[in-house]
C-alpha cells in the first residue's frame, strides 16, 4: 500500500491523457509507466499515528508504516461487520464484490482506475493533488457513500477542498476479512450510482468506479498479522 505516492497518480494521469493516453485509458491500458512505480511506494505512516473510531485519529508525522495495536477479537469483528450491514440497510443488501480479475505484475493500470485518477484533476486545471493537506479531519470529510469502515482505524488521511477539488486520501486498518470490507464499498458504489471494477495487481485488491465526475479507489490487502489494510481515495 501506498498512501502518499496516491497522490501523484492524478498529475500522471493528466500527462497520459495529453498525449493520447485517452483512448489508451478507455480500452484499459496504459497510460504512463511511472504510474507503475507511483504504486509501488512504500505507505508512510508514524507508529504513534495509530487513532480509533471512524475517522478521527490522531496523526502527526511521517515514518514507517506499522500495525497499530488493534482489537482483533472475534466481538470487535462481529461489532464492525454488523455496523456496515446497518449502513446498507441490512445484512441482506450487502452484496459481495464483482470477482477479482488478476492482471500481470506489469500490466496497465485498468479504465476505472484511469478515470479515477484523473477525476483528481479538473477542468480548470488545477492539480488537486498538489494542494493536498494532511490532517485527521479529512477523514471526517469523506463522501456519505464512502466513509472510513465502522471502527476502522484511521493511520493517516489527507485531502483538499481548494478551487474546484474535492479530494480525500484515507488509509487504515480493520480486523475485518478484506472481502466483507470490499463486499461494503462495492455496495455502497453501487447504490449510490457508481460503476464497481475489481482486479488484484501487484498484491493489493483494488476496488474503483466512477459516477459522473465523481470517483473512488479502494486499495485493500490482507496482512499476516491478521488485519485489513485499506487505503481509500475519493474526488467528488
Amino acid at each position: 500500500m501506498k498512501f502518499r505516492s496516491l497522490l501523484a497518480i492524478a498529475p500522471i494521469a493528466l500527462v497520459a491523457a495529453c498525449s493520447g493516453g485517452t483512448d489508451q485509458a478507455a480500452n484499459g491500458e496504459a497510460m504512463d509507466p511511472a504510474s507503475e512505480q507511483a504504486l509501488n511506494d512504500e505507505l508512510m505512516t508514524d507508529p504513534d499515528m495509530a487513532g480509533r473510531n471512524e475517522g478521527n485519529a490522531a496523526l502527526s508525522g511521517t515514518g514507517n508504516a506499522a500495525i497499530p495495536n488493534i482489537d482483533k477479537s472475534p466481538r470487535a469483528i462481529e461489532a464492525a461487520r454488523d455496523r456496515a450491514a446497518q449502513l446498507v440497510g441490512g445484512t441482506e443488501n450487502l452484496k459481495p464484490a464483482p470477482a477479482a480479475r488478476q492482471l500481470a505484475q506489469n500490466a496497465p493500470d485498468t479504465a476505472a482506475m484511469v478515470a479515477a485518477a484523473k477525476a483528481a484533476v479538473q477542468p480548470n486545471g488545477a492539480n488537486c493533488a498538489e494542494s493536498a493537506e494532511y490532517g485527521s479531519a479529512w477523514a471526517a470529510k469523506l463522501p456519505t457513500a464512502f466513509p472510513v469502515y465502522p471502527r476502522g482505524n484511521t493511520q493517516e488521511a489527507a485531502g483538499t477542498d481548494e478551487g474546484d477539488c474535492a479530494l480525500r486520501i484515507v488509509s487504515f486498518f480493520t480486523p475485518v476479512a478484506l472481502e466483507d470490507v470490499f463486499s461494503f464499498y462495492s455496495t455502497r458504489a453501487k447504490d449510490a450510482g457508481f460503476s464497481v471494477d475489481h482486479v488484484i495487481k501487484a498484491g493489493d485488491n483494488v476496488l474503483s468506479g466512477t459516477k459522473g465526475k465523481s470517483a473512488y479507489v479502494v486499495y485493500g490487502r490482507r496482512l499476516e498479522q491478521g488485519v485489513t489494510q485499506i487505503d481509500l481515495v475519493t474526488t467528488d
